[in-house]
């Protein structure tokens, strides 16, 4: 057998899974549900030892050896033979959401399960290994403990937010419905020491171990199960004078109709399409880490193929293939089903930003406008005119080649109008100084405004062909200009504008070069052809030379490479399974019934031509149905109720792990991106707000020293898709049965082997400490002398002189009167509060009753509890705006 032991990252609780190896196609796993101390588990461990020995009371050879150390469960997948477990055994910080750490997978280990005395050979088995083992698990897989990636930030916050009473009714049902005796161990019922959490369904989409985890999901605890998400999780930080403020981007690549450029176009019969991302920009205050005091902001949008039957015919050998229509669909029936798919996760307006050429000489692009404007008017018939699908067309190519249009600037345009009908989400109510002084854009703003803030309703769909080059630049500038609203929201900025060439931009931008560069590497199978330098026409000369090794490096992708890569993920994501008697996948000539559904068995319900959409839909737009409380949403949720003072929901526990012992110079957020490092001129000390228009070539990179020492960081930033990180983490204590200590002893060794070497060669070292180390006029704007006046080195000598004197003053007060002549002697008056004030000792003032009382609410402020303003308050906040802006 195999012992599956899993703790939580203090290693005071433990799980234990015992898996069969005596079955050799069949997957046996027994789960207890039984929540060990270390004792217990050590103690069990040893029991194991004991009777798995060969000879009793022998001592040599172990009864139970470990076989590997891991960070959690991908899933479990058999192909013609018996099942293997595939486990993170590597991993990586890459963000931090409220003290919710998210990995991204560096390696993983697959092991397969039967023993060798069971085993059933079969001669392509190790052909659908290779093929599964394809999909590069260490390429942009991301996953977390505590936080729902496959769900927006506002999705789970809302839900964080339902009311007390709903969740008590759901306990209650929960409790009856399947009982578990190990569930609430050890938890009183008196008094208020209960504390409620929810866990949410993960939202299939966007989820790729989903069919791994299908046939262990019923039958072990929910703790075991690690959903993870595929696309790119990006983290850098805006330092604003000091305070530091976390810009994320998270993008999930559906695993639905999931493959490569050419392979994959349009959409499948259930209408899931091709390429299909949701990027989401979080922005949250780190200075305040919990969700319920923090303020955190998000906004969502979305790529995606054009939602039809189409294709490229890639067996040709063109650069740019035919476009072709497949089939005919007049009542745009998949079209409906896309859409009726993101009115229910985003609410309404849907807005679709279409980028594909409107004028060609040869038909190619402008077919797919044609027929995607026919499907959007047929289905804007039956939806109500407030709720209607907005359709923008613009050609960007057509605009990029002309001298007299400024793309950016038209874009901006567009994303303005974008931002003002979607709005954004935002978990606090707007500032008192917004609407004093109110932003004539700030009042125009769309979306959703609760009490608790506001939330985002509708999305803006971006697609151009490829959904690569065009869409990326456009989704940054709707991001750029959605990222100004949030700045604004969280009381950053006066006015919700940014301008380029700042360094909250620049960082921003980098941020959204890598996202790209990431999805477009696994889709295309080549980083971005043109950039947002390419469109501001700013790129410099060598970048020519680099998009046309990018263009060729896509077409020997898509030529040879795409058919492997598209038969591994068919094969992960279970689309195909293979069987004894039936073709392999290396011989289907197309897998075009297995991403429809349709073709295989006809389905027995018809949807309606006029009600496209899901019953219940319509009834709470604008606002999204996932998110709306009602009993369908609610079976999704899980209620679990936890003691006040339990580790699993300590989130300082979490987060600083005090149990641990940690480098300071290995910690996440050092190891970050940062805009006041590498993007604030070093050689200027005017303005150091990141908010402040830089010169072109301003930057803090071009200040670090040689040629060679950016390159390397340029390369350290595309491999790992961002800053810099922290050393990956070698697998501990998922599987221990002896101490962990020799094993932590181990980490450290095979940490500080895979650490980025960050020490160059001593000719380079000072190279970078010359430019660094500046005049005190370069930083400080004032030029200081050498040697201070003679006046200044007196009251200086002095000074020390009293403090040397001050204590034996004290005693001898009268000898020294006496010894010198009054004149010489300085008296000191004290003009602080404090009653005994010298260098040795102080005794604090006695603070009166007032004092206490604003200290007070000064902590439960920082808590969360606001004071509400008295009368005296707004008119003294009155006064000083008007006498300020008035």
């Amino acid at each position: 057998r195999y012992f599956l032991v899993g703790s939580n990252p203090a290693e005071t609780k433990y799980r234990v899974l015992k898996i069969d190896r005596t079955e050799p196609k069949d997957l046996v796993i027994i789960d207890d549900k039984h929540v060990y101390t270390q004792q217990e588990v050590r103690e069990l461990l040893g029991r194991l030892d004991l009777g798995n020995r060969t000879k009793i009371g022998q001592k040599g050879s172990s009864g139970l050896s470990r076989a590997v150390s891991a960070f959690g469960v991908v899933g479990f997948v058999r192909f013609l033979e018996g099942y293997y477990i595939v486990l993170i055994t590597k991993r990586r910080k890459m963000a931090d959401i409220g003290g919710h750490a998210i990995y991204k997978i560096e390696d993983t280990n697959m092991i397969y399960i039967p023993n060798d005395s069971v085993r059933v050979t079969h001669p392509d088995e190790a052909r659908y290994l290779r093929i599964f083992q394809n999909v590069d698990l260490s390429s942009n897989f991301y996953f977390s403990y505590s936080y729902d990636l496959s769900h927006s930030l506002q999705y789970n916050l809302t839900v964080l937010r339902m009311p007390l009473e709903t969740l008590k009714t759901e306990t209650t049902q929960t409790r009856q419905e399947s009982f578990d005796i190990f569930e609430d161990e050890g938890l009183s019922t008196q008094g208020r020491s209960g504390v409620f959490g929810i866990c949410s369904k993960p939202y299939e989409k966007y989820v790729w171990n989903g069919k791994l985890l299908e046939t262990v999901k019923n039958t072990v605890h929910r703790d075991w199960l690690l959903y993870i998400i595929h696309g790119f999780c990006g983290q850098s930080k805006l330092l604003i004078y000091g305070r530091p403020i976390y810009v994320t981007l998270i993008a999930r690549r559906s695993s639905k109709f999931a493959g490569t450029r050419f392979l994959k176009r349009g959409a499948n019969c259930e209408g899931d399409v091709a390429n299909e991302v949701e990027t989401e920009q979080i922005l949250y205050d780190a200075s305040v880490m919990s969700f319920s005091a923090g303020s955190y902001s998000s906004y969502v949008q979305v790529r995606g193929s054009v939602p039809l039957y189409w294709s490229q015919d890639i067996s040709t050998m063109m650069p740019k293939p035919p476009i072709t229509l497949d089939q005919a669909d007049p009542f745009a029936h998949v079209a409906a089903l896309h859409f009726d798919q993101m009115l229910q996760r985003f609410g309404s307006p849907i807005i679709i930003l279409n980028l594909v050429k409107e004028r060609e000489k040869r038909k190619h692009e402008r077919i797919l406008s044609e027929e995607l404007v026919a499907a959007v008017t047929y289905l804007n018939q039956f939806l109500p005119p407030e709720h209607a699908i907005i359709y923008i067309p613009w050609d960007m190519a057509k605009y990029t080649k002309s001298k007299l249009c400024n793309v950016l600037d038209r874009l901006n345009v567009i994303a303005e109008s974008v931002v003002k009908k979607t709005g954004f989400f935002v978990n606090r109510p707007d500032s008192y100084c917004s609407i004093l002084r109110p932003d004539e854009k700030w009042n125009e703003l769309g979306g959703y405004v609760v009490s608790t803030g506001r939330l985002q309703t509708g999305v803006l769909r971006t697609n151009c062909v490829d959904c690569l080059d065009r869409t990326n630049t456009a989704q940054f500038m709707v991001g750029k200009c959605a990222l100004a609203y949030q700045l604004y929201s969280l009381g950053l900025i006066d006015k919700p504008n940014l301008q380029f060439d700042t360094d909250a931009v620049r960082l921003f931008e980098e941020l959204y070069e890598d996202h790209g560069d990431t999805l477009s590497l696994q889709y295309g199978g080549s980083q971005l052809v043109h950039r947002v330098k390419t469109y501001r026409k700013i790129a410099p000369w060598t970048q020519h030379s680099k998009d046309i090794m990018q263009t060729l490096s896509r077409y020997y992708s898509n030529a040879f490479s795409d058919a492997d890569r598209q038969d591994s993920i068919n094969l992960f994501l279970g689309v195909f399974k293979p069987t004894e008697g039936k073709p392999h996948l290396w011989e289907l000539p197309t897998d075009f019934y297995l991403h429809h559904k349709n073709t295989l068995s006809l389905s027995q319900t018809r949807r309606s031509y006029t009600y496209w959409w899901t019953t219940d839909v319509l009834k709470h737009l604008p606002l999204p149905f996932d998110e709306v409380t009602c009993a369908e949403n609610r079976r999704k949720l899980t209620v679990k109720k936890f003691h006040k003072y339990e580790e699993e929901i300590d989130i300082h526990n979490e987060f600083f792990r005090p149990y641990e012992l940690s480098s300071f110079d290995e910690t996440f957020c050092l190891a970050m991106t940062n805009s006041t490092r590498d993007f604030m001129p070093k050689n200027v000390g005017i303005d150091p707000s990141p908010f402040t228009v830089r010169k072109p070539d301003e930057t803090g990179k071009s200040v670090l020293g040689n040629k060679s020492n950016r390159e390397e960081t340029v390369l350290q930033r595309k491999t790992a898709a961002s800053a810099p990180p922290p050393p990956s983490e070698e697998a501990v204590s998922s599987s221990s049965e002896d101490d962990s200590g020799t094993d932590k002893e181990d980490e450290g060794a095979v940490s500080q082997r895979s650490t980025p070497v960050k020490v160059t060669d001593t000719g380079d070292n000072t190279k970078i400490t010359e430019n660094v180390v500046q005049s005190t006029k370069d930083v400080y704007g004032v030029n200081l002398s050498d040697v201070p006046s003679e006046d200044d080195l007196t009251i200086y000598a002095r000074f020390v002189q009293l403090g040397q004197s001050q204590h034996k003053q004290d005693k001898s007060s009268q000898q020294f009167c006496l010894k010198h002549p009054l004149d010489r002697v300085i008296n000191l008056i004290p003009i602080s509060s404090f009653s005994q004030d010298n260098i040795y000792e102080v005794q604090p003032p006695r603070a009166d009753r007032k004092s206490i009382e604003i200290f007070h609410a000064h902590i439960q402020a920082g808590r969360g509890n606001m004071q509400p303003l008295g009368k005296d308050d707004f008119l003294m906040y009155r006064e000083y705006i008007r006498n300020r802006y008035m």
